[in-house]
């Protein structure tokens, strides 16, 4: 399994209809801050973090690593989607072994329900599909967030599992860029086909 850190990274931005994906640079740090402040967006994501702390705790240029993009609408930050491989300490009770990546996004408030995380997703997933073809993409949301829930439909991910979690019931699913085969399955009797 090869690491999303020996791709290389960044990638040149990746633009789709409306959209940048782009690596963080210095003037986002104030949008990071809102997203992790936002009661909004931390609903389903364990709830805001007190913004004094996060203006003490956020570096200069928060989420450089690789497999962070920001979302950029018009030239401004609404958002983050990212891949990242969960380190041992923080898989999932439920594929403990699995080492594949994680798609997580988040989006301002004011951008909700335009199809912008629908877009930047698709746009992240064929990234990684061609940095990593074959690789398998693992999402994880709460049962109760039915955008999340409605968004992990469209984009192709397949149900695993639904298990307790943090107080409440998480849905895990599973996406591949590798199409299932259309080959059929042979059968004992040859004149069943």
């Amino acid at each position: 399994m090869a690491e999303l850190e020996q791709i290389t990274w960044p990638p040149a931005p990746i633009r789709t209809e409306r959209l940048v994906l782009r690596e963080a640079e210095a003037r986002d740090r104030a949008t990071f801050i809102e997203l992790f402040a936002s009661p909004e967006v931390g609903t389903y994501l364990g709830g805001p973090r007190p913004r004094d702390e996060l203006e003490r705790a956020v570096p200069e240029t928060p989420g450089r690593r690789p497999g962070v993009f920001v979302i950029e609408l018009d030239g401004t930050m609404i958002g983050t989607v990212e891949l990242n491989r969960r380190d041992a300490e923080h898989r999932s009770q439920v594929l403990p072994d699995t080492g594949a990546a994680d798609l997580g996004y988040q989006l301002l408030p004011e951008a909700w329900g335009h199809g912008y995380a629908a877009e930047a997703c698709i746009a992240a997933l064929d990234w990684f599909a061609e940095a990593l073809p074959g690789e398998p993409v693992m999402l994880c949301t709460q049962t109760a967030n039915d955008r999340s829930m409605r968004l992990a439909a469209k984009l192709g991910f397949t149900e695993m599992q639904r298990f307790e979690e943090w107080g409440a019931e998480q849905w895990l699913g599973v996406w591949s860029s590798v199409a299932p085969t259309d080959t059929p399955v042979p059968t004992d009797n040859p004149a069943s086909t």
